[in-house]
């Protein structure tokens, strides 16, 4: 049974969600021959502040974040 787990920012429609989970299981399916009801899709959404990239939670300006 695979398991693909996605960690995102939150803030994504459902509609986007549910297109995700269809496209990593069609891609599962295509890649492995697993049956397509043995597949599984977890997304994990996240806060944008608890989402760091270079040193700085997302959506906080360089001056915010003191290197400006």
């Amino acid at each position: 049974m695979p398991l693909i787990q996605v960690t995102l920012i939150e803030g994504r429609s459902a509609e986007a969600k549910s297109a995700l989970i269809r496209g990593l299981t069609d891609a599962a399916v295509d890649a492995t021959a697993a049956p397509r009801d043995s597949i599984r899709v977890i997304l994990q959404e996240v806060p944008a502040a608890h989402w760091g990239v270079g040193g700085v939670p997302k959506g906080t300006s360089v001056k915010e974040a003191g290197h400006g």
